[in-house]
């Protein structure tokens, strides 16, 4: 047996736990990019298929496997976007999650506020904050996602946190 195949044969209980982990957070990150459901779908399959056959080569001691899944899902959007043939910037809203009827209304009102103030951000700073909140990545895995460096991923949480919290502020309906 060859060293990828037994590598890969030895590691299907690491990707299924992988799988489990963090299918729900990887689908909600690209539908977030791509804003069709059935494309999120479709990527995120085929971002774990190609995880999947990539897994032989996957170095742990270069970065965890939740950073290393999030970068093959993220360049598999761009590829469809690419497909797609749009002057699309990459652009990320959260996924619209309707509030239970019992949910009060400032609740609603907060979360379009919040909808709002993120659409203010630019599109790469919209990624970092979905990646980190959204996603539950920590820096490390969002640089590893992203290919920028963790202390500048750290940097622009900061900063866009702060233009998040501005721009909450200067909302009378929302502020604190």
């Amino acid at each position: 047996m060859i060293e990828g195949e037994r590598r890969r044969t030895t590691g299907a209980p690491e990707f299924e736990q992988l799988y489990r982990e963090s299918r729900d957070d990887l689908y909600a990150y690209v539908a977030g990019l791509l804003k069709n459901r059935a494309a999120a779908e479709d990527v995120t399959a085929l971002a774990f298929e190609r995880a999947l056959r990539k897994w032989d080569r996957f170095d742990p001691a270069r970065g965890s496997s939740r950073g290393w899944l999030f970068g093959i899902a993220r360049n598999a959007s761009l590829d469809e976007l690419r497909k797609r043939r749009r002057e699309t910037e990459l652009d990320f809203d959260p996924p619209d999650e309707r509030p239970e009827p019992g949910e009060l209304r400032e609740d609603t009102e907060r979360q379009e506020a919040v909808s709002t103030a993120l659409r203010e951000l630019p599109a790469a700073d919209r990624e970092i904050v979905a990646l980190k909140f959204f996603s539950g990545l920590n820096n490390t895995e969002i640089a590893e996602a992203t290919g920028i460096s963790p202390s500048n991923v750290g940097t622009r949480v900061h900063r866009a946190v702060t233009r998040l919290r501005a721009h909450l502020e200067e909302d009378p309906h929302h502020g604190n």
